[in-house]
């Protein structure tokens, strides 16, 4: 199965080039697909992505929202928007493609007035829902430690992913094939986030596919995501 992963496109979906999706089996889209913190705003914006999305010459296609994702939370967006576009939509649920079982939520660590966050003590309950055997696991933020540096208001360097769900991926590591995600853009001074990690002690492999570059949203799409097979 060869997988297109995209995360974060925020409004600029329509300028990914055809022949990215040429061979693809399953595109995975990991959140922030749009941009308004405005959840009415950013109905439109959600509602202008799914029209593109459905069209994607691609047969199968996943969505799991992100914290820009404001009209869904709100349900101005509902799932069933999703379904009739074709388009199989993820939250804290599952689904199996060609033997290959799909788990999506989300769900972040809160930061600032967004959507779908929680704080950082209470999202382990999130991910013990996900199941023992899950080959693909798809996330809007990062685990801890994973291409997820940014910077504190000082100015410092820091780790931002989640702990709690790194160490549930650990937990799935013998198991669990890939982890996609997004949300931790690249940025002046660290273009290290976007791309994919592996690990000597795991098989499992860990995808930050964000498509804009942090404060420079004038760029456009700087990243066309990434491709997986599995």
């Amino acid at each position: 199965m060869k997988i297109l992963h995209i995360s974060d496109t925020h409004g600029f979906h329509g300028t990914f080039p055809d022949e990215r999706f040429q061979g693809i089996d399953v595109v995975v889209h990991s959140g922030d697909c749009s941009n308004y913190r405005d959840p009415y705003r950013n109905n439109n914006e959600v509602l202008d992505f799914i029209e593109w999305y459905k069209n994607v010459p691609v047969q199968h296609k996943i969505y799991v929202a992100g914290n820009h994702d404001t009209s869904i939370e709100r349900r101005l967006v509902t799932p069933g928007h999703f379904a009739q576009a074709g388009i199989i939509y993820l939250e804290n649920a599952g689904t199996t493609i060609d033997g290959v079982k799909f788990w999506g939520s989300p769900i972040t660590p809160s930061f600032c007035d967004w959507a779908f966050m929680k704080a950082r003590a209470k999202t382990h309950a999130v991910w013990q829902q996900i199941p023992e055997d899950t080959d693909v696991l798809i996330v809007h933020g990062p685990p801890k430690g994973v291409r997820d540096l940014s910077f504190d208001r000082e100015g410092n360097l820091e780790m931002c992913g989640d702990l709690s769900l790194m160490k549930r991926c650990w937990a799935l590591k013998d198991t669990l094939k890939l982890v996609c995600f997004g949300h931790i853009h690249n940025m002046d001074g660290v273009d290290t986030n976007q791309g994919v990690a592996h690990y000597s002690r795991t098989k499992t492999v860990f995808s930050n596919a964000a498509c804009v570059y942090d404060g420079r949203f004038d760029l456009g799409l700087t990243s066309h995501g990434n491709i997986l097979t599995l």
